[in-house]
C-alpha cells in the first residue's frame, strides 16, 4: 500500500469493489436521455436563461469537429475519417447557422467562463478556419478575462507554428492524446506517434505560452504490458505535463465498428490490465502528482487540485473542471449541453445536423428534462465525485427535505463502503475518506435512482 495524505491506495479493496458502473459526468446519465426532449424543450430552457432579473450561472461551450484524417482502432468518438480538408467549410456555415438559433434565444447575458474545442480533431480545421471559428463564437459570446479555453490536439497534425497561433487566439490549455509510446500498442491501433512528436508538440505549447498541458494515456490496449506501460511513464514523466488522465480502454466492438480491427487475442487479461493500473497510480503518486478524482492527476500546484483541496472542484461532460457549475452550451454534431435543470444532445451524422438547420430548427435528438429529485441526487452525486462531504445541513435548506429521512435507504445500503472505512457517515455529512478517494462512483451509484431501469448501456469497471 502507497499512502500519502490525501489518498490511501489499496490494492485489496480495488479487487472488492471493482465493479461496472456509469462515469457520473452528468446525472441522469447520458443513456437515460430520451426523444420527448425536443428542441422546443431546449427553446423553453434557453429562454428561461433570458428571463428579466435572473441570475444566471456563466456559460460553458463546446464545439465538436467530428473530422480526422486516420483511423485510430480504439476510438469511441463520434468522427469521420476523409483527407477531405474541404468539407470543414460547410460545417462551418452551418456551426455559424446553430449559434444563430442560439444567440437568438439565450438572451443579452452571455458571459462565457470556458470554452473547449472536441472531436474528431480539432485541428483537422486550418488556421483560418479556426480563426473564422473564434471570430464567430466572440460575435456572439462575451468571454471573461479568466476564461479557460481549452482544446484536443492530436500531435501528429500540429507544429509550432500551430501551437503559437492557438495560443494568439486566446487558447490557454490543451490536451495531447498521448495514448502510449510503445511503437508496437502504437501499430496495433493504428496511431503513430513516436515521443519526438509529441515532446515537439509539448515544447511548442510551453513556448508560446499555454498555463497547463494535459497528457491523456490509455491502459488496457493491445500489445500492452506492465513492462512496456511503465516505459511509457517514464517517457510522460519526462514531459512533465501539469495533468494527466489515465483511462481504461472499453472494448466494444458491437458498438464501435473501429474496434473490430484490434486482435482481440493482443488485448492484455484483466489481470494484466488491473496490474497495468496499479503499477500506474504508484508511479504517478511516487513522482508526485495528485490524484484529482476518477482517472485524473495533477501537480500539486495545478489549479485543478487547488480545487480539489479548497472544495470548489466541478465535474461536468468534460471531466473535472475548476470553473463553477456553469451552463453547458453544445455546438455541432453528437454536443452535449446542459441548460438550467435539464440536458440536451444533438443528432449524430452531419446529414441530419445539416438538415435541421437547413430548416431553421435546432439538431437536437435527444434530452432530459430533471425533477427536483434528479437535481437533488445530481448534487449528492457530484459532491461524492469531487470527493467533497455531502452536508446534510446545506442540502435540507437548499432542497427542503430531511435527508437523513429522504434517503434513509440508501444511507443503509452505504454501510458496507463505511464498514470498509471508504466513508464516515455520521448525523450531519457523509465524509469521503483517504482509502475511499478511488471508490466515489460506487458510492454515488447508491443514490442512483435510474440504476434498476433497464438501459441500453454498457458501464465500464470503476477502475
Amino acid at each position: 500500500m502507497n499512502t500519502l495524505p490525501d489518498i490511501e491506495f489499496s490494492e485489496a479493496l480495488i479487487r472488492r469493489f471493482d465493479k461496472l458502473g456509469p462515469r457520473y459526468t452528468s446525472y441522469p446519465t447520458a443513456d437515460r436521455f430520451h426523444a420527448e426532449f425536443t428542441e422546443g424543450s431546449y427553446f423553453q430552457y434557453l429562454e428561461q436563461r433570458a428571463t428579466p432579473g435572473r441570475e444566471n450561472p456563466p456559460l460553458s461551450i463546446y464545439i465538436h469537429v467530428p473530422f480526422c484524417e486516420s483511423l485510430c482502432y480504439f476510438c469511441g468518438c463520434n468522427k469521420i475519417i476523409t483527407q477531405d480538408h474541404s468539407r470543414t467549410t460547410e460545417y462551418l456555415r452551418y456551426l455559424a447557422k446553430e449559434m444563430a438559433l442560439v444567440a437568438a434565444r439565450i438572451g443579452p447575458d452571455r458571459r462565457t467562463a470556458q470554452l473547449h474545442f472536441g472531436g474528431g480533431t480539432p485541428t483537422f480545421l486550418s488556421p483560418d478556419e479556426l480563426r473564422e471559428l473564434m471570430a464567430l463564437l466572440r460575435s456572439h459570446f462575451e468571454f471573461l478575462p479568466d476564461a479557460e479555453l481549452s482544446i484536443e490536439i492530436d500531435p501528429r497534425t500540429v507544429n509550432d507554428d500551430t501551437m503559437a497561433m492557438l495560443a494568439e487566439l486566446g487558447f490557454n490549455r490543451t490536451s495531447f492524446g498521448v495514448q502510449d509510446f510503445d511503437p508496437a500498442v502504437q501499430q496495433s491501433v493504428n496511431r503513430i506517434q513516436p515521443y519526438e512528436m509529441v515532446e515537439k508538440a509539448v515544447s511548442a505549447s510551453r513556448k508560446a505560452g499555454f498555463e497547463s498541458i494535459n497528457a491523456d494515456l490509455i491502459y488496457g490496449l493491445p500489445k500492452q504490458s506492465v513492462a512496456s506501460f511503465n516505459r511509457t511513464l517514464d517517457r510522460v514523466i519526462e514531459l512533465a505535463p501539469e495533468r494527466i488522465a489515465l483511462y481504461n480502454y472499453a472494448h466494444l466492438p458491437s458498438r464501435f465498428k473501429a474496434q473490430r480491427l484490434i486482435v482481440e487475442a493482443d488485448l492484455p487479461s484483466a489481470e494484466e490490465r488491473l496490474q497495468i493500473f496499479l503499477m500506474s497510480v504508484r508511479r504517478l503518486l511516487d513522482e508526485g502528482y495528485i490524484y484529482i478524482g476518477l482517472d485524473h492527476f495533477s501537480k500539486p500546484d495545478d489549479e485543478l487540485n487547488k480545487a480539489r483541496l479548497d472544495k470548489s472542484l466541478h465535474r461536468n461532460f468534460q471531466g473535472y473542471t475548476t470553473r463553477a457549475d456553469c451552463d453547458l452550451i453544445g455546438f455541432g454534431v453528437s454536443a452535449i449541453g446542459k441548460v438550467g435543470h435539464s440536458y440536451s444532445q444533438s443528432v449524430r451524422t452531419v446529414n441530419a445536423y445539416y438538415e435541421h438547420l437547413d430548416a431553421n430548427r435546432l439538431p437536437i435528438e435527444k434530452g432530459f428534462a430533471l425533477s427536483a429529485d434528479d437535481v437533488l441526487r445530481r448534487q449528492v452525486i457530484m459532491e461524492l465525485m469531487c470527493s467533497g462531504p455531502v452536508e446534510f445541513a446545506a442540502i435540507n435548506q437548499q432542497h427542503g427535505i430531511d435527508f437523513l429521512s429522504y434517503f434513509a435507504d440508501e444511507l443503509a445500503q452505504l454501510q458496507q463502503y463505511e464498514e470498509a472505512e471508504l466513508i464516515q457517515v455520521d448525523t450531519h455529512r457523509i465524509t469521503v475518506t483517504p482509502k475511499g478517494r478511488m471508490f466515489v462512483r460506487a458510492v454515488g451509484m447508491v443514490f442512483d435512482s435510474y440504476l434498476a431501469q433497464q438501459t441500453h448501456a454498457k458501464y465500464s469497471k470503476l477502475i
